[in-house]
């Protein structure tokens, strides 16, 4: 290359009715073209580009610090495997794993991860032969920074659409803030020892909640999108059936994959217990924690809004207070709705407002008029064409005709306040499909 610069110099130089800064010039455009023409000869022929992928979530749970009666003791994260069990709602040939330590206050390592097919919903053996080694930037372990979330390297692993898939962890030393979701309906198993890869996990003991798990991607076809249902216990299934998936997020898949028109929707259900629109209570609120559960997972297109019982309930549940109260409320919760829209509007998802449910008749709320009135005023606002995109009216559904304010008893769990398993179907079997049209 020392010969090509000194020859284009030279050329230049010999250029006699130039002047010295047009030569200039003429040197560097000549040099610029020698440096281009050497560096593509040094390229090969033809150039590979990784083509897109395109990624669904389809499965998700929202992330929160469990309660110290729902996290797991520190020796049970000590020298231990984790094994936990996810439906997902969409399938592809290839998927990925995101981990979370959103509320960790120091990094997570974690030493190694495994993905398997379980041969049960209740049970932690997988599958003879399916267990795959996750990567993570072509590495076995993963170092999580506190507050972040990892996703794994892509695997070719084939899933069908409503299968469960096994996730087992080994963690040496436990964090000092938990991660996790605690309202899973559904049982993870932990044993000490590197059992990632094992096909079961003997003597394993046992716990109904999800640690460090987040969300489960999908690759899919272009055009395939998710629903997130982002809600509080009634979402996330309080009153639903351990490991039996019949929540009415569940009922909305199952239902999504038996049309072909809907076949390549996933739903990701980011319900917590005990959420509220306006303050945290377990986990954050629903503003607060929209971005990370809405808009960062995978694919979402639509958003299924069923927050308020919580905010409406908590304010008088310890005594009745002023009207004025009640009223500030009610714009409290409409502002916070605009806001969500307004949020998924920018990002280009379409957003569906659901209606709040009954909830007279609940021991630990004990709604008094103004309370259902208040309800009343909300969802009075959620049913006003304009507000949202289009409206659930899951009020109308499981609501007693005879008691408006109260659940019918056959969608009861009996609390008076969280739906039956029947209540749920009714739920999920009542949203229109047309409202996820392409």
């Amino acid at each position: 290359m020392t010969g090509d610069f000194k020859a284009t110099a030279s050329f230049a130089s010999c250029i006699p009715w130039r002047s010295a800064n047009t030569r200039r010039f003429i040197s560097f455009r000549i040099v610029v073209f020698a440096l281009s023409t050497t560096l593509a000869a040094a390229q090969p022929a033809t150039s590979t580009f990784a083509k897109p992928t395109h990624w669904v979530t389809s499965w998700g749970a929202s992330q929160q610090i469990p309660e110290p009666h729902n996290a797991l003791p520190e020796d049970a994260l000590r020298d231990s495997t984790l094994r936990q069990l996810f439906h997902l709602s969409l399938g592809g040939p290839a998927l990925r794993v995101h981990l979370s330590n959103a509320f960790g206050k120091e990094a997570l390592h974690l030493s190694s991860v495994h993905i398997a097919r379980p041969t049960s919903t209740s049970s932690p053996r997988v599958g003879p032969g399916t267990d795959r080694a996750l990567r993570f930037a072509g590495k076995p372990d993963v170092i999580i920074p506190p507050g972040a979330e990892f996703i794994s390297d892509p695997v070719e692993y084939p899933v069908a659409a409503l299968s469960d898939l096994a996730v087992s962890f080994y963690i040496a030393e436990p964090p000092t803030q938990q991660t996790g979701h605690p309202g899973s309906r559904a049982t993870s198993y932990y044993a000490h020892g590197d059992l990632t890869a094992a096909p079961t996990l003997t003597d394993a003991a046992q716990i109904d909640h999800w640690y460090v798990v987040s969300g489960i991607d999908v690759q899919s076809i272009p055009g395939a999108a998710s629903v997130v249902a982002l809600g509080d216990s009634i979402t996330d299934g309080h009153g639903a059936t351990t490991n039996g998936n019949d929540r009415w997020t569940d009922v909305l898949a199952a239902r999504l994959q038996s049309t072909p028109e809907t076949r390549n929707i996933a739903v990701s259900n980011q319900g917590i217990g005990g959420n509220h629109l306006l303050i945290d209570g377990l986990g954050p609120n629903a503003l607060a924690r929209f971005d990370r559960d809405v808009l960062a997972p995978a694919g979402v297109r639509w958003v299924i809004v069923f927050e308020g019982v919580n905010d409406l309930g908590g304010l008088a549940r310890t005594g009745e207070v002023p009207a004025a109260d009640h009223a500030n409320l009610v714009d409290r919760l409409i502002s916070a709705y605009q806001q969500l829209v307004e949020r998924a509007h920018a990002h280009g998802l379409r957003i569906y407002g659901a209606t709040i449910t009954p909830y007279a008749g609940s021991d630990y709320y004990h709604p008094g008029p103004l309370s259902e009135a208040d309800r009343q005023a909300v969802n009075a606002w959620i049913r006003t064409p304009g507000h949202f995109d289009a409206l659930i009216d899951f009020d109308a559904v499981i609501r007693d005709p005879q008691h408006p304010d109260r659940l019918l008893p056959a969608y009861d769990c009996g609390d008076h306040l969280h739906p039956s398993v029947n209540g749920y179907k009714a739920m999920g079997q009542a949203i229109p499909l047309t409202l996820f049209a392409p």
